[in-house]
């Protein structure tokens, strides 16, 4: 099974500009084959493969130099992410494959093999950089594939590997009924669990956003290619990847929770790219990350053994009594709680959600 580690790294300021000049010669050979690839399409309706991109790039290094500088390996990786992503748009996964931005706020580049990692020492040796320090937080034991290095708008720096361990995903049993809960995820609570359970929603983009526009005005009162600006640049990035950093350790402790106490997990298919398109809760929607939780729930249910059911978006939910199966057409966003008019059930909205949500998952996968 594959799993991937990520680690703080601290280059010195030598090694900083070695990998500057990994990730602008990477983002070149990218940008290189995409124009070449789309040229050869449109101007004779020939498709390159990335084979013949590869082929091209011994040339393009004697005809640019600095291309040497860097590790070979990591170029050609270049060629393969473009590959990969003009797959995944053929496979309707992704959009169009673009050229990369200089100043993009995350840049990163692939190094395939040739590497040592020393836990010990806490470095890692990489190709054309040297061994750089490493913040190792936890081992692994497997086989290490591709590593890549990760440069954020903060000026931080991460190496992410991916290691094969050798193990096999356990096979989850058939989901038990006592043992499923059913999660409606939601912007007044974070989730709302079949058990009654209502999790706040911590809501990190709102409560800093007046800090956030506090550092915003200053960015944007600094005059343009100057230190001060590039100064307050990285305060609101900074601001950002903290917002982000408390999310994301929200979602784990989430997820994990949920995977570790329940045998079987039922969840709603959500159209999150639909749904920011609401003016009005593309904020809110974006600041709970429900696209991130819900992948969260799926490989760590996978890795647990435990089974995530999932329901269309179209199933009934919150408009759909979980007692009678009476449907409210009428109900909007409003209504918090409402009243069966067949049997009189009264429903708090959410948990009524989180309810039908089990049910209909349960009965799906029977």
């Amino acid at each position: 099974m594959l799993r991937r580690y990520q680690y703080r790294l601290y280059p010195t300021e030598d090694q900083k500009t070695l990998i500057a000049k990994h990730l602008g010669c990477c983002r070149f050979v990218y940008n290189w084959a995409l124009n070449l690839k789309n040229t050869a399409y449109h101007d004779g309706g020939i498709s390159l493969s990335r084979y013949d991109l590869t082929n091209q790039l011994p040339a393009l290094k004697e005809e640019l130099p600095w291309l040497k500088e860097v590790n070979a390996q990591s170029l050609q990786q270049s060629i393969i992410h473009l590959s990969r992503a003009f797959t995944n748009f053929f496979e309707g996964h992704a959009e169009a494959p673009t050229f990369k931005a200089k100043h993009a706020p995350e840049q990163a580049f692939t190094v395939p093999q040739s590497y040592t990692v020393d836990f010990k020492q806490g470095t890692v040796k990489l190709p054309k950089i040297g061994s750089l320090k490493v913040k190792y937080h936890r081992t692994f034991v497997g086989t290490m594939k591709s590593t890549t290095v990760i440069r954020r708008s903060t000026g931080r720096y991460f190496l992410s590997i991916v290691v094969e361990d050798g193990r096999k995903p356990p096979q989850p049993a058939d989901p038990i009924p006592e043992q499923t809960v059913g999660i409606d995820l939601g912007l007044a609570h974070y989730a709302i669990l079949s058990t009654g359970e209502k999790v706040e929603n911590p809501k990190y983009l709102r409560n800093a956003q007046q800090r956030l526009a506090v550092l915003q005005r200053r960015l944007a009162r600094k005059q343009k290619g100057s230190r001060n600006r590039n100064k307050a640049r990285l305060k609101v990035a900074r601001c950002h990847q903290k917002i982000a950093d408390q999310r994301k350790d929200f979602q784990h402790q989430l997820s994990s929770r949920l995977v570790r106490e329940n045998q079987a997990l039922a969840v709603e298919s959500l159209n999150v790219d639909g749904m920011v398109k609401n003016r009005s809760l593309a904020r809110a929607i974006s600041d709970a990350g429900w696209g991130t939780f819900l992948s969260m729930l799926t490989y760590k249910c996978q890795e647990a053994g435990k089974t995530l059911l999932k329901i269309g978006v179209f199933e009934p939910s919150s408009k759909t009594c979980s007692v009678c199966g009476y449907r409210k057409a009428d109900l909007t966003l409003k209504d918090r709680e409402w009243t069966c008019p067949d049997c009189g059930t009264c429903h708090d909205r959410d948990l009524n959600a989180a309810v039908n949500i089990k049910q209909f998952a349960l009965a799906g996968a029977g």
